[in-house]
């Protein structure tokens, strides 16, 4: 059954996905509840745009063979970053106290003074601001979450990566 979905309809599918995220991120997280995002939720964000965006490129696209195994591999190289990214702030949220690394400057400081590869290097390590956990659902906060949705945009990136040719027939 699941051969028989377009390559097309999937790719739109993720990117839809991806630009719910965004707009629950942006509009009900951020403006509504007030939770501004830290570094590591920031570059978490750019990653599912990322995603995202290579989703929607195929979806308008409609490659076939090599092609759509190309934006495929991009979606999951997307992907990958950020289930990384959102499993070093997972991790650093279930620190003991004691260990949790202190609060950095924000970002725009860290960008106008630094180097932009030191600036990137510090985000990826994350700090103290992003070990709070300020909002939860389900029992899973917030880069919980993100990292449940990469692990979807993973799987089936990867499906559309190895999937046969005989969908593309039908298309």
């Amino acid at each position: 059954m699941l051969q028989t979905l377009s390559p097309r309809l999937v790719f739109f599918g993720q990117a839809l996905l991806a630009l719910a995220s965004m707009l629950f991120a942006y509009y009900y997280l951020q403006l509504h509840l007030g939770l501004p995002p830290c570094p590591l939720c920031m570059t978490q964000r750019v990653a599912v745009v990322a995603g995202g965006l290579f989703a929607l490129l195929a979806a308008l696209h409609n490659p076939v063979g090599w092609g759509r195994r190309a934006y495929a591999a991009a979606c999951v190289l997307a992907a990958v970053f950020g289930a990384a990214v959102a499993g070093r702030h997972v991790w650093l949220q279930h620190l003991p106290e004691d260990q949790v690394p202190a609060c950095g400057p924000s970002l725009e400081y860290m960008l106008e003074t630094l180097p932009f590869a030191e600036t990137i290097s510090l985000v990826l390590m994350g700090d103290g601001n992003c070990a709070e956990t300020s909002w939860t659902l389900l029992g899973l906060s917030i880069p919980e979450q993100t990292l449940a949705l990469f692990v979807v945009l993973l799987a089936v990136s990867l499906w559309q990566l190895v999937r046969s040719h005989r969908a593309e027939a039908q298309t």
